[in-house]
């Protein structure tokens, strides 16, 4: 299986498009407020509050098919530096952004723009949303934020993409594989 976080060029084209996953849903659930969107060994994923929705099937294929919306504008992706009170009063009504500005050291704070979409973020991204077209939503989950059971609870969704529809397709078919050989289906 492929390490995302390992490999520089999957990690930043992966991490970009939790970046679209988050446009998306946005465009979708205009009340979504985000938490952490990292990569991890498996792909990407992003912690969001929806509020009263709740992430299903259905919403998953929403979501993609308004992924493939974002990927297919082609917006450029943008770094820009902003001071720590400016990421304050930018994401002010963003309980989640703000404790994560609270926790940084004061001085420039980086974001990324694309198109009507902007997050807080360290980077790096890829320069163009066309670039994370070839996606896969693979899962999602309820997890308490900051993983503690006496906060609330968000919606996590995972994600994979590569820079190629081949490489995603073999992505799948040896996730599929390897679910068919889970000893936890196989004992059944």
């Amino acid at each position: 299986m492929v390490d995302f976080k390992a490999d520089e060029r999957l990690n930043t084209l992966n991490h970009s498009c939790a970046h679209v996953m988050a446009q998306a849903v946005k465009h979708l659930y205009p009340q979504a407020k985000f938490w952490v969107g990292p990569v991890v060994k498996e792909g990407f994923y992003y912690d969001i509050d929806l509020g009263d929705d709740i992430i299903n099937d259905e919403a998953i294929a929403a979501i993609e098919k308004e992924m493939k919306k974002v990927c297919k504008e082609g917006k450029k992706i943008y770094r820009r530096e902003i001071s720590k009170a400016e990421a304050m009063e930018m994401f002010k009504d963003d309980p989640y952004k703000l404790d994560l500005i609270e926790g940084l050291e004061d001085g420039n704070i980086s974001v990324y723009d694309q198109g009507d979409f902007t997050d807080l973020c360290r980077g790096p991204h890829v320069d163009n949303t066309k670039l994370c077209k070839n996606f896969k939503l693979v899962k999602y989950s309820g997890v308490y934020w900051k993983g503690d059971a006496n906060n609330h609870v968000m919606q996590r969704i995972y994600g994979v993409c590569f820079p190629t529809p081949e490489e995603l397709e073999e992505h799948l078919k040896l996730l599929e594989e390897a679910k068919d050989r889970d000893h936890r289906k196989i004992g059944k």
